[in-house]
């Protein structure tokens, strides 16, 4: 109980000094001098593919919301900006209840919290103030998680593509749309619904990008609520290509682009996984990516930013595979120097020095 309670402590305290802490931290750390001026990497840098997009995870499901407002998400997308971030992508539109944007349609349909803010609106204008494109990510309402039926997402979706682009389309900024709905294998309707939701965002927009970012059922694919870490019914790397294959062939030419997840595969199956998946994504005349997840799951306690040796791993093995792009989730939890977690900075510091960003 002890150990409880201190552990409660720590988090619930570090949130409320962690920004103010850390830009202390690194006016202490300008003014030391190194015991040791040799190189303290004793691995070859910028061997990794650099992380050029990040989700938005402003719905914040299952990782502490950080109330920001425009000025911190402004001073955010700096920080992305200045280690080459280009593409932001909004996870998800909205989740059950709660929405980024006021939708008359989910609204009146389900009953959805009107926001605050229009988060929507304030991501586009950002995106375009910082040089960067921004994908939509479609509305989440919950019930093919509780059904495992994909398809109750087709409906609702067919209004919310409509409306949003009818609304926000002339962005400069808007580039492409994320299919939010993610699975891991074979799942009851995923394919049709992968191709009508992707067909209706390239018909209505004249062509825009789609994305999809399902995730590998490796050892650790367990559900975020559990107190495992892994499991022992795993996928093979056999059975994964033979599954995702038929995939491919059926939303090719509806979703243009596909990034695995990274965290739910050991770091010594990343390389036979990763192989697997650029040559269907070749196949099938989709673009590879790699969704590097920046928080930890191999930790009892979820979530908090992962160690840098772990996401250099994981970068490594993607330029290995030739992957063409790399994303995040998420940079502004889990990587930022202004994040909620003090680890995040630290992160920054340790992808920057790796990649030789701070001369």
């Amino acid at each position: 109980m002890k150990k409880m309670a201190v552990a409660g402590a720590v988090i619930a305290t570090s949130p409320l000094t962690a920004y103010s802490g850390l830009t202390e931290n690194k006016k202490i750390a300008a003014t030391v001098k190194p015991a040791n001026t040799s190189d303290p990497l004793i691995v070859p840098r910028e061997q990794g593919l650099k992380i050029t997009g990040t989700f938005l995870d402003e719905i914040s499901h299952d990782i502490p919301h950080q109330n920001w407002g425009e000025a911190e998400w402004d001073a955010d997308f700096g920080h992305m900006k200045a280690i080459g971030i280009d593409t932001v992508i909004m996870i998800r539109s909205g989740y059950r209840k709660f929405i980024t944007y006021p939708s008359e349609y989910l609204m009146q349909k389900h009953g959805c919290y009107k926001p605050s803010m229009d988060l929507l609106d304030m991501f586009l204008r950002l995106a375009t103030k910082h040089n960067m494109k921004f994908w939509f990510g479609l509305y989440d309402s919950g019930k093919y998680w509780d059904t495992g039926d994909m398809s109750w997402e087709i409906e609702d979706n067919k209004f919310v593509i409509d409306e949003v682009w009818k609304k926000y389309g002339h962005h400069k900024s808007f580039g492409g749309w994320y299919i939010s709905t993610e699975i891991s294998r074979q799942t009851k309707g995923a394919i049709e619904a992968f191709r009508a939701m992707g067909q209706q965002c390239k018909d209505v927009s004249g062509g825009l990008p789609t994305l999809i970012s399902p995730w590998i059922d490796g050892k650790k694919a367990v559900m975020a609520a559990s107190d495992q870490l892994t499991k022992s019914d795993a996928i093979s790397v056999e059975e994964h290509e033979r599954e995702w294959g038929e995939i491919f062939a059926g939303i090719s030419g509806a979703v243009d682009a596909c990034a695995f997840q990274d965290g739910h595969i050991d770091y010594d199956e990343l390389d036979a996984f990763f192989e697997v998946n650029k040559r269907i994504a070749d196949k099938y005349g989709l673009e590879c990516w790699t969704n590097a997840e920046s928080f930890d799951r191999d930790m009892p306690i979820k979530f908090f930013p992962i160690k840098f040796d772990k996401l250099r791993l994981k970068l490594e093995a993607a330029k290995r595979a030739n992957y063409q792009k790399a994303i995040t989730f998420e940079f502004s939890h889990f990587m930022s120097p202004q994040s909620a977690y003090l680890q995040a900075g630290h992160l920054y510091d340790r992808y920057r020095d790796y990649f030789n960003m701070n001369n």
